[in-house]
């Protein structure tokens, strides 16, 4: 019998990757990367005011460059043998769609208009309304934010919805649904052209948009309407039914299967958000931490269900049953910036680079800027480390976990005339590796065990310096995947599962994983150093939130 192949897609902040991978090893036969143009060239953004929009246009294009390519690389022969496609986004990403389910920003009237784009999940430019929706949700008897962590996010569907329909009374007329990226895309590859008929993903809905099997569904139309009257209304909109991802959201559109080279036999599965499927394609276990570690981090805990019941965890970004793994409680929690800040400091330190060079010598700079946090870490590796030495505190874009504030803000604190850019590259370090075991001890105190952590890709695998720190502040050892694609091979395995080749995912797991090849175990001196280091961090971090708190009750 001939090999299928799947192909998994990851639309990630900055890019989009597609694998098309072996369903018998889980090798990639080929592989293609798609930067967002207009996202590259900082269109329909503005980072002072935390808004960042994405058109869908760079989706579109990235999606059929990258797979087309993928199909040409792998040959005629491959891709006549490819069953199943299946996609993760980032996520809250939200987009505003007409009754077709045509993103508004594809409509000549809006093709320029921020508000009619993806509103990417890292604007944060609806904090007033998730504040508003805490609030609110108090009010009731039912509480429609304990499989959220009791906390909703400025991140999250119902706060950017009542956000753009606030500022723009024309986007909010020519709305008829709010669509998450990764339940957009199947529909797309199937060719739909009713909003109606788009599949909701059980991650989406339960982890961003307070679906809860639990509440029948979406809290009653009540408690959208008494919120604001903007939202009356609108979960008639929105489908009660939602779908696991190892399920098919249906098959090729003659249209894309013209476009990509592939037949209309092609399973299109149900899309996920890229840190969950991420998890799958790690190979993740029961009560061990799955960090997706990237601009931002992402990270994954799955439990029994059995084991779960009684237990609600505060302050995450939700607990849902079926999210990660069917048949499993998923748990989600993550850190708002993790290589970000590190880019921050970059670009920091290579601004005069950049701004004083002279044509042509860009090329020199970029080799320069290219080799900056290489050789950061490798000065701030040789550092002593001592309680009183420069701290940091990583709330550069917000706080995701524990309980999400997105008003906060990074601090670095202990600066001297001696404060150079290794001490305070590895201040900031420390601080992601502190914001993570923020994240670890909340579940361990809140019952759930962490056996240990799993880290999935870039960083992980290209940053021996980060990954020690990280594991000796923790005080746990943590297996590094051999893969750096996991989020696009776990969108690969669920496609395998929808299209029928695996009767689960876990059995999809066992066979096309890639395993893990190196670990990282605490020096238990240093985790004993750390502890006061992060005790400090603790203290600085309460300060700045208590003077946030009190600035905006001013």
């Amino acid at each position: 019998m001939s090999v299928k192949y799947v192909i998994g897609v990851d639309f990630g902040t900055d890019s989009v990757r597609s694998v098309l991978v072996s369903t018998e090893t889980g090798e990639a036969a080929a592989t293609a990367v798609f930067d967002y143009p207009r996202w590259k060239n900082g269109l329909y953004c503005k980072a002072t005011q935390n808004q960042f929009r994405q058109h869908p246009l760079d989706y579109i294009e990235g999606l059929e460059y990258t797979i087309r390519a993928c199909v040409e690389q792998a040959g005629p022969a491959i891709a006549a043998r490819v069953v199943g496609i299946s996609v993760d986004t980032t996520g809250s990403t939200p987009v505003a769609v007409d009754k077709r389910g045509t993103p508004l920003a594809l409509l000549p009237e809006f093709s320029d208009n921020p508000n009619a784009m993806f509103v990417l999940w890292k604007d944060h430019t609806s904090v007033k309304e998730a504040a508003e929706i805490n609030t609110h949700a108090k009010k009731f008897a039912t509480d429609y934010l304990q499989y959220v962590g009791g906390i909703y996010s400025s991140e999250w569907f119902w706060a950017k919805l009542l956000h753009v329909f606030r500022q723009d009374e024309q986007v909010n007329q020519a709305t008829h649904s709010w669509v998450e990226h990764c339940d957009w895309i199947p529909f797309l590859l199937c060719g739909g052209d009713q909003a109606a008929d788009i599949k909701r993903g059980v991650c989406s809905a339960g982890h961003k948009s307070l679906w809860a099997a639990e509440f029948g569904g979406f809290p009653p139309n009540d408690f959208f309407a008494t919120l604001d009257p903007l939202l009356d209304g609108f979960t008639a909109k929105l489908p009660q039914e939602t779908f696991t991802a190892d399920q098919a959201a249906g098959t090729l559109s003659a249209e894309w299967a013209a476009k990509l080279g592939l037949h209309t036999d092609v399973v299109i599965g149900i899309g996920a958000f890229d840190c969950h499927m991420g998890a799958v394609g790690g190979q993740i276990e029961p009560y061990y931490l799955s960090k997706i570690i990237g601009t931002s981090t992402c990270d994954i805990l799955v439990a029994p269900k059995h084991e779960m019941e009684g237990k609600l965890v505060h302050g995450i970004c939700g607990q849902v049953d079926g999210s990660v793994i069917p048949g499993m409680i998923g748990l989600e929690a993550g850190q708002s910036a993790f290589g970000d800040v590190y880019a921050w400091f970059k670009n920091l330190l290579a601004w005069p680079l950049k701004t004083l060079a002279e044509a042509g010598q860009h090329a020199i700079m970029q080799q320069v800027e290219d080799q900056l946090l290489h050789e950061l870490s490798k000065q701030a590796m040789q550092l002593p480390v001592t309680e009183d030495i420069e701290l940091a505190v990583d709330w550069l874009n917000g706080r995701r976990t524990p309980d999400a504030n997105q008003l906060l803000k990074g601090a670095i604190v202990g600066l001297t005339l001696a404060s150079d850019a290794p001490r305070i590259f590895r201040a900031l370090v420390e601080a992601t590796a502190f914001g993570a075991k923020k994240i670890v001890d909340r579940f361990i105190e809140q019952g759930i065990p962490v056996k240990g952590l799993i880290a999935l890709g870039g960083i992980p695998r290209k940053s021996p310096f980060v990954m020690q720190l990280m594991a000796d502040v923790i005080g746990m050892p943590i297996k590094v995947h051999r893969s750096e694609q996991t989020c696009a091979i776990g969108a690969a395995m669920f496609a395998a599962t929808a299209a029928g080749v695996f009767t689960d995912v876990a059995e999809a797991m066992q066979q096309m994983g890639q395993g893990f090849d190196r670990e990282y175990r605490p020096n238990p001196q240093h985790t004993i150093q750390y502890a006061k280091r992060y005790a400090r961090y603790t203290r600085v971090g309460n300060f700045i939130e208590e003077q946030i708190t009190n600035q905006s009750h001013e």
